[in-house]
């Protein structure tokens, strides 16, 4: 790919999944958005909405699969987009590469809020006096990223050890909520209830109150881009990374499509469980009581963690790409990386700032949540959407990796660039009613910041200097500065 080797090829097949399985992490996504899709279209919307965008992720994750077997690179996206781009190469790839560092910092900062806000829970239920408040989210989630930061600071082989943990942590996790919810419980809804719909939005249109909903399962399948992120880490990644990124989308659907089922069927009072402060706890505790919800929820607590560590794996790798080709302020710091363990530490720790600084409304918003979310969703699928649409539009000029879709490409690859413009647009748009300084939903805000920023950087001097990814030499000079 014309770039010298710094960073360690230790990813086996099973690692380059584990990072992607890890940050979709179904218990974490469900479980932290449950209670929005409670109000947001309810069982009908949770279930269903589930396995329609899971089909349309799997499109995505085909496309950008192909992809990534064609071009396995830390730039990934913005790598790709630079490639395919039959002109403006720059533009394309600066563009790809600054909505995929937005998506991937909302990503970190999500789950790390998500993970502040279930350890709350938890104390609540052990300290009745504790008081659950904005800053003590802020402050724990400001602890939850220093520990991350140190833990992506040491060896590759440390994080990869973590995500293969993560995988039977999920995977154990799951079907130990999903036994409990099903086994214990006296008594459990009927079939028909997967058609329950509820809109308390605020929102008089019931299709629109419904289509919020679909945040649930977007938010959900989010970062699975990380085994592409990953690819110069890991072994054979022409065909590894295609096939971690799928693996990771079909094994989330299934298994997550189980969790789901277990939490719809086990909701007593549907109206109490939806306005609590943390539905699916209090699904929990209405259920099973409080004892077994408690260790149940140290199970979704540990998950959010993993996912939070992987996620800003795949930050830090992006950011160390994307600064290689001095496409970042400060590009040599960014990209540098540790002589003694072969990690970008600069960029952890620019990941884990970027991520606290997009927590921060959380001091005094109430919809934050839900606004940090839209961020990782909107941005990282127009990132995920920009090499697609350039992939089909370079149509048999394209040249597949190992792993590609033949004829298939094309009408899988539209399906996916139209689901992400479709579903992008209703996640800019206001999530509650009336509209307020604490429900508003800042992601268009904190995303035409970004672009705003990238636009008038672009125009005033990247354009003259940044041409898309760089090249180091012919591929034997390239060799030779190998690890140096």
């Amino acid at each position: 790919m014309g770039y010298p080797r710094k960073l360690t090829r230790r990813f086996r097949a099973f690692d380059n999944f584990a990072i992607s399985f890890t940050i979709i992490n179904i218990i974490s996504g469900i479980f932290s958005s449950f209670g929005h899709g409670m109000n947001a279209g309810g069982p009908l919307v949770l279930v269903f909405g589930w396995i329609g965008v899971s089909l349309m992720v799997l499109t995505i994750g085909a496309s950008m699969g192909e992809i990534a077997s064609a071009y396995p690179t830390s730039g990934a996206l913005y790598f790709s987009a630079g490639k395919l781009a039959k002109s403006h190469k720059g533009a394309w790839s600066w563009y790809t590469g600054w909505l995929n560092f937005v998506g991937q910092v909302g990503g970190t900062a999500a789950t790390g809020y998500a993970a502040a806000t279930f350890i709350q829970a938890f104390v609540a239920m052990q300290w009745p006096s504790y008081e659950v408040t904005g800053e003590h989210t802020v402050l724990i989630t400001a602890v939850i990223l220093l520990l991350q930061g140190l833990a992506n600071t040491y060896t590759v082989q440390l994080v990869a050890l973590l995500n293969r943990i993560s995988v039977w942590w999920l995977l154990i996790g799951m079907v130990v909520i999903v036994a409990a919810l099903t086994v214990m419980p006296d008594q459990h809804q009927s079939a028909s209830f997967v058609t329950h719909f509820a809109n308390n939005t605020g929102f008089t249109s019931a299709l629109y109150g419904g289509m919020l909903g679909l945040l649930v399962t977007s938010w959900t399948f989010t970062g699975f881009d990380g085994s592409f992120h990953m690819s110069e880490e890991t072994v054979q990644a022409t065909v590894n990374a295609p096939r971690g990124i799928m693996r990771a989308i079909g094994y989330s659907a299934i298994t997550g499509l189980a969790l789901m089922l277990a939490l719809v069927f086990s909701i007593r009072d549907y109206d109490k469980e939806a306005a609590a402060d943390a539905p699916p706890v209090q699904i929990l505790i209405d259920s099973l009581g409080m004892g077994i919800a408690k260790l149940l929820l140290l199970i979704v607590i540990g998950a959010m963690l993993f996912c939070g560590l992987a996620n800003m794996t795949s930050n830090t790798r992006q950011i160390f790409a994307f600064s290689r080709d001095g496409a970042m302020p400060g590009s040599r710091w960014w990209h540098s990386v540790s002589p003694r363990t072969r990690t970008p530490v600069k960029a952890v720790w620019l990941a884990a700032a970027c991520s606290l600084i997009l927590v921060i409304p959380g001091w005094w918003s109430e919809t934050a949540f839900t606004a940090i979310v839209s961020v990782n969703v909107v941005g990282l699928f127009l990132a995920y959407a920009v090499p697609i649409y350039l992939r089909l539009r370079l149509g048999n000029e394209f040249q597949p990796g190992p792993w590609h879709l033949g004829r298939w490409g094309r009408p899988i690859g539209i399906i996916a660039v139209v689901w992400i413009v479709l579903s992008n647009v209703l996640f800019m748009l206001p999530h509650a009613s009336p509209i307020t300084v604490t429900t508003f939903n800042y992601a268009p805000i904190a995303l035409a910041v970004v672009l705003i920023i990238a636009t008038v950087w672009w125009f005033a001097t990247a354009r003259r200097r940044f041409q898309g990814p760089v090249s180091y030499g012919r591929p034997d000079e390239v060799a030779a500065m190998d690890l140096i």
